[in-house]
């Protein structure tokens, strides 16, 4: 399976059923981040520290994998000049749709975030890199590009899902069970069964994978990256929530 293209189409549909990560930001948030009353997430619910993002005014921010009109706005709107790249179109759109409407200064870039070639070396101070790299089947490259793009003491903000997630049973998880079932790598195309995984395609759910933590964290350290912070954050609609943090964000800089 073409697994980018199946994304790309899954995505768009996000976008028609309002999946709350496709909602666009309104005028009052985004006034009120040209004010310096701002903030974003990374994971699901815990905002980012302001002092992992440095000078933000006039820096050059690529929101990586980042569509839908949230995070690149809000950020332009905060002073810095926003490159959104992402997968899927329509959610591209989400956030052309604010800067249009706000006078942002935002450039919206189809592609895959394990090919920045769009991107000459250097190029930005700051990526962020919200959780996302789930839905690739294999992530060093993701953090090779973005070491590449980067400037010299440039910063890469990354979230990721703690693959703790994925040794669970999906469906009964759904159900608020927790009984183990999966191995770590996990892939939607090789850990369940194709009854499964004909379910999800036809309610145009995105392929997703669980990848190691080594991938997650020794792969941004091979990249060349030094790491200078670490947060954990839950889902509060997981019942995984109760016993562990399954979301992680870091902050590493190029040398």
């Amino acid at each position: 399976m073409d697994v980018r293209a199946y994304n790309r189409s899954a995505w768009n549909r996000q976008v028609d059923s309002q999946n709350e990560w496709t909602v666009p930001v309104d005028s009052a948030t985004i006034a009120a981040a040209r004010r310096g009353e701002w903030q974003v997430v990374l994971t699901p619910t815990r905002p980012v520290p302001r002092d992992w993002f440095g000078e933000l005014h006039h820096s050059q921010v690529l929101c990586l994998a980042s569509g839908g009109g949230q995070q690149g706005p809000l950020l332009a709107a905060a002073g810095a000049t926003v490159t959104v790249f992402d997968n899927s179109p329509r959610q591209l759109d989400q956030d052309r749709l604010v800067a249009e409407r706000e006078a942002l200064d935002l450039q919206a870039v189809e592609g895959d975030m394990r090919d920045l070639s769009a991107f000459s070396d250097g190029r930005f101070d700051v990526i962020f890199h919200p959780v996302a790299n789930l839905f690739v089947p294999e992530i060093r490259p993701v953090w090779r590009e973005a070491f590449r793009v980067l400037r010299p003491g440039g910063a890469l903000l990354a979230g990721f899902v703690n693959p703790l997630q994925y040794i669970f049973d999906w469906e009964r998880s759904e159900r608020g069970e927790l009984v183990v079932r999966h191995a770590i790598p996990y892939s939607d195309l090789t850990s369940v069964s194709e009854a499964e995984r004909a379910r999800w395609i036809e309610a145009g759910q995105p392929l997703e994978f669980g990848h190691t933590l080594e991938d997650q964290v020794a792969g941004q350290l091979e990249a060349g990256f030094v790491l200078t912070g670490f947060y954990e954050d839950v889902d509060p609609k997981h019942v995984l929530a109760r016993y562990i943090p399954s979301f992680i964000a870091t902050r590493a800089v190029r040398p």
